[in-house]
């Protein structure tokens, strides 16, 4: 975003144009901020002039690209002067190492060129003038800086990687390119009129398809029957610019109202240093950021209604047909000012400058360094001012702080509705106490008086961070414990065998946090970048700098953990009782086949032992027939030895061996028999 870092009526050494100083003087501004306000007016109306005589189907792509570069040469030079050759030397020095360098690393010189001329720029603005400017070169430079360096990222994966497409991410995938832009194509991306100014990011890619008239192609409207659906359309964006414009003049409204009654200058004062209570400082730095951060989404939030208006920024419909206009949207005012945590506020804040972290840096780098790697790069982005470092370090403090208290607490207020309100509620004044605590070295920019603050504030917040991460955990018990407690019997001996899955993961996804975190810091500042001291800019650095945090992060991780919990149970019971059906089909199959064969056996028995019985009363004794020696299982031996022939002698003998052994086996059998039936199976 642009520099707007003086207060209103302050008078500066500007370089732009001073024609309309009388107006400014009558309406009480800075002539440098009525330039920005000339200039983006002038671009709102431009937009929906190209948007409607300049469409695709009127005027060739060329003729689009040469209106939107020129317009944007004009609007540099009437804001900054002569410090507009460096809007185009940078990208001019560029562009010709893109045309001569190898496509293999030619992303690296790219990065390293743009990022040192950003800095002499950098160094130079705080040397001279020490954040004196309102509306300093620096901002579209950064914005500048964002696009070379991401369009060398594309070429490279265009040309590099087309044949390793899975090394990749979707979103490289999508924004990679294997062409090299022609000098208009390349101009009018970097430099053109819409987003010149105050951003917000937009990618050659999807900036390409704007201009040749593409970028409503690939969205159907999903309330349109199925014979219309074929039908691309192009939906009016003046509704939701009107939206957006309206909004921008409120906050405007807003910050005037606030920054006249919390001036920035007051904090370095020593009548407010030495001479007011602990709670009215905390309540004046609230407020003083506050009225910064509406300087930032009355600049953000025209921005959007220009490129909106424009035709760029369209992203789909709705399930009822309403057009959405959010592709671009660089900040999302309601959740910041009222998230519940820095999570909330940072994912509504500056998102295309972290956008922009991610693609060219935190996707790339190795995992070990991309938090790192990440960080440096913004800081180096943002410039050298010590207050924003101060920020970046308290700020990462206080989101590892937030994340082991929430761990703590968040439990116990997750019973009820009200509870729940009564969290949301005190942990989103926590945060505003918070962010003016962390954010107001960005706004001041100097270390001495930064820290002169902290320590008439006794560094309490910091203190507070502090044993938050090293002594509340020791001190109270967290969710995971109150999980294990409150489970129910089997969910705690199942608890017990998948222990260390669970800790497995827990670990992995607390890593992935401390990554998140990083990035989260790393990625601090707005596009608009250095306004004056009491610009708040320096504000944006650390609510971008602290995206992707990892509250989320952790309450999936808990539901996660219960929602393995439950699979596990079900499957240890699915399994169990599948293993008991089994063992019963095999108890029945075991006892089925013995109780037939100890039944048909014992029939027999009974049956043969009843013959023998009736022979015995006969006046000729015969012993068992072959057939039912067969049956018996007899072998021959034993027919022959216990065959009884008529008239023969020892014939008494012979019949009551064979009877008292019949007996013997009938007794044998009826001893198991009961045993088969009493036990339902064989033992």
């Amino acid at each position: 975003m642009t520099k707007l870092q003086i207060e209103i009526g302050e008078e500066t050494d500007y370089p732009g144009s001073k024609i309309f100083a009388a107006l400014a003087d009558s309406i009480g501004l800075s002539v440098d901020l009525t330039n920005f306000l000339i200039i983006q007016t002038s671009a709102l109306l431009l937009a929906s002039l190209f948007r409607s005589y300049l469409h695709t189907s009127k005027v060739s792509v060329s003729v689009r690209h040469a209106f939107g570069l020129l317009v944007g040469l004009f609007f540099g030079y009437f804001c900054f002067g002569q410090q507009a050759v460096h809007i185009a030397g940078l990208p001019a020095i560029c562009y010709v190492v893109i045309r001569t360098q190898n496509p293999e690393f030619v992303q690296r010189i790219v990065m390293v060129v743009a990022l040192t001329y950003l800095s002499c720029i950098h160094l130079h603005r705080q040397y001279n003038s020490n954040g004196a400017y309102t509306l300093d070169i620096t901002g579209p430079l950064m914005i500048i800086t964002q696009k070379v360096t991401s369009l060398a990222f594309s070429i490279h994966d265009g040309f590099v990687a087309t044949e390793n497409k899975k090394e990749l991410s979707k979103n490289q995938q999508y924004h990679m390119i294997d062409k090299i832009p022609s000098p208009l194509e390349y101009f009018s991306y970097v430099l053109n009129f819409q987003s010149l100014m105050a951003g917000p990011l937009v990618f050659y890619r999807d900036y390409i398809d704007f201009v040749e008239g593409c970028n409503f192609k690939s969205h159907t409207n999903s309330k349109l029957d199925g014979a219309n659906k074929k039908i691309v359309t192009e939906p009016s964006p003046v509704k939701t610019v009107l939206k957006k414009v309206l909004a921008s003049v409120v906050c405007a409204y807003i910050f005037i109202k606030l920054i006249n009654v919390y001036p920035i200058k007051s904090v370095k004062e020593d009548a407010f240093i030495d001479d007011t209570t602990i709670i009215y400082k905390f309540w004046y730095l609230m407020m003083m950021t506050m009225a910064v951060r509406f300087k930032y989404y009355f600049a953000w939030m025209l921005a959007d209604a220009i490129v909106n208006n424009a035709g760029m920024g369209f992203n789909g419909f709705e399930s009822d047909g309403t057009a959405k206009w959010d592709g671009l949207t660089n900040i999302y005012v309601i959740p910041f000012e009222l998230g519940t945590n820095i999570r909330d506020c940072i994912n509504s804040w500056n998102i295309g400058t972290n956008s922009w972290l991610r693609m060219v840096v935190y996707e790339r780098a190795p995992k070990q360094y991309g938090t790192i790697l990440t960080f440096s790069l913004s800081a180096l982005w943002h410039g050298f001012y010590p207050g924003y470092y101060l920020t970046f370090a308290t700020g990462a403090l206080t989101v590892t702080a937030a994340r082991k208290a929430r761990r703590v607490f968040r439990h116990h207020f997750q019973q009820t509705e009200f509870s729940r309100t009564v969290y949301d509620v005190i942990t989103c004044l926590v945060t505003r106490l918070f962010m003016g605590y962390i954010t107001f070295p960005f706004v001041l920019l100097e270390l001495g008086a930064s820290f002169r603050l902290y320590l008439r504030l006794f560094m309490c917040l910091h203190l507070v961070a502090l044993s938050s991460i090293f002594l509340l955990p020791k001190l109270m018990r967290g969710e995971s414990h109150a999980r294990k407690h409150s489970a129910s019997p089997l969910t705690k001996t199942n608890n017990h065998s998948m222990s260390s899955m669970t800790d497995e993961m827990n670990k992995k996804n607390d890593d992935k946090e401390d990554k998140d975190n990083g990035i989260a810091v790393a990625s601090t500042k707005s596009n608009s970048n250095h306004e004056s001291e009491e610009s708040s800019s320096s504000y944006s650095s650390f609510n971008n700098s602290m995206n992707d945090i990892s509250d989320k992060i952790h309450v999936r991780k808990t539901e996660s953990n219960y929602l393995l919990k439950d699979l596990i149970n079900k499957e240890v019971n699915k399994i169990k009782d599948e293993t008991d059906n089994l063992s019963n089909l095999l108890k029945e199959k075991i006892e089925a086949a013995n109780i037939e064969g100890f039944i048909d056996k014992t029939v027999n028995g009974i049956v043969e032992l009843k013959d023998d019985l009736m022979r015995m009363n006969e006046p000729e004794v015969y012993g068992p027939t072959t057939e039912s020696l067969r049956k018996r299982n007899i072998s021959n031996v034993d027919l022959e030895s216990t065959t009884v022939t008529k008239g023969s002698t020892g014939e008494g003998n012979q019949s009551g061996a064979f009877l008292k052994k019949e007996i013997d086996a009938i007794k044998k059998e009826s001893t198991v028999i009961p045993a088969v039936l009493s036990n339902g199976h064989a033992k």
